[in-house]
């Protein structure tokens, strides 16, 4: 059916926007006319245009709009926020037809984008690359359905298991993996909010949590250190993104730098849930958790997870840290270079 290919193309311009449209969900729009695309737009950073009007500005003539199909991957909004109504500027171009890929979740729009244009006349088709669809805003949905981050849980271990030595020599990471697989995680790292490690891969790594093999903007860094441990003059407090420290002391610290929050909870129970409504006051979208094993094993243990990418390096350990397991748990791979990558998905 046509009206997938569209929709496809929808999806495909829309990744353009995962990293800089939050909180708003990255949408993709394409008008086409006669067979032929016209005009398309996906959602500009936060405050900016939506997709839709994007996708309106960018045809030339406007007067074709009227015969046009307008082919969107969401719901169109139908309340004001940064930005008025999408929905207000569709009916004002009189579009006949709108192709959705899937409805939107949110309260605030919740098929009321689609009754505000049936209302106006316009021809609504709904579903088309439905799971497509969802599958591509599952960060937004999760955030809005579930009231947490969508979390993808990374790591790297050795053929035979292994997440990290028990010992080393200085203060930085051992790789498991190769600078392919390295790169694919800057890759990752720019697309998602904010990324999550624990006080031991802090002490013993010195790790910097950014995307300096990649283009895109550093997520935020959040910090688990019970005691407040960690030196302030390690990597992770460079002052260069929002760092949110969870711990169980009450107390600030004057010497932090400007950008750091510190959040307290409790650690004896319900650890990743505190956690989740710790990122949900911040407003955060979608974190990555990196370790190490005890931090990785708190969210599986809860269960609270969406996917995981597990880097399996062409390296063996004699000895070490065992890594996760994720027992009964189906799962893709994708070979990388000498490496294999485990993408599993918590259904």
């Amino acid at each position: 059916m046509i009206h997938k290919t569209y929709i496809k193309r929808c999806l495909q311009i829309a990744e353009n926007g995962i990293g800089t449209s939050r909180p708003n969900p990255s949408v993709g729009a394409v008008i086409v006319y006669k067979n032929k695309i016209i005009g398309e737009g996906f959602t500009s950073p936060f405050g900016g245009m939506h997709a839709e009007v994007n996708a309106i500005n960018s045809v030339l003539d406007k007067n074709l709009l009227k015969y046009a199909t307008l082919y969107v991957s969401l719901e169109p909004c139908a309340h004001i926020g940064k930005t008025p109504p999408c929905v207000e500027l569709i009916v004002k171009y009189k579009f006949k037809n709108v192709v959705i890929g899937c409805l939107d979740t949110n309260s605030l729009v919740a098929g009321k984008g689609i009754k505000y244009l049936e209302s106006a006349g316009v021809n609504v088709f709904l579903g088309v690359l439905e799971n497509q669809c969802l599958e591509h805003h599952r960060r937004f949905f999760t955030v809005h359905n579930k009231k947490r981050p969508y979390i993808i849980l990374k790591w790297a271990e050795t053929i035979n298991g292994f997440i990290a030595p028990h010992t080393k020599e200085d203060k930085s990471p051992v790789w498991l993996s190769n600078q392919y697989s390295q790169q694919l995680v800057h890759k990752l790292r720019s697309k998602e909010h904010a990324i999550l490690v624990g006080t031991n891969t802090v002490l013993e790594d010195n790790p910097r949590l950014n995307i300096r093999n990649w283009s895109g903007e550093d997520p935020v860094k959040i910090i688990i250190d019970r005691t407040l441990r960690i030196p302030t003059d390690a990597k992770i407090f460079d002052n260069s993104t929002k760092t949110i420290i969870i711990t169980q002391l009450s107390h600030d610290r004057q010497e932090y730098k400007s950008n750091i929050v510190l959040e307290q909870i409790s650690f004896s129970n319900n650890f990743a849930i505190q956690i989740c409504e710790i990122l949900q006051k911040h407003k955060i979208q979608s974190l990555i958790v990196e370790g190490g094993s005890k931090t990785l094993k708190t969210f599986i243990d809860a269960d609270i997870w969406d996917e995981a990418m597990v880097f399996i390096g062409d390296i063996n350990l004699n000895q070490g840290v065992k890594a996760p397991l994720l027992l009964s748990k189906k799962y893709s791979e994708i070979n990388i270079k000498n490496d294999f990558l485990k993408l599993y998905k918590n259904d």
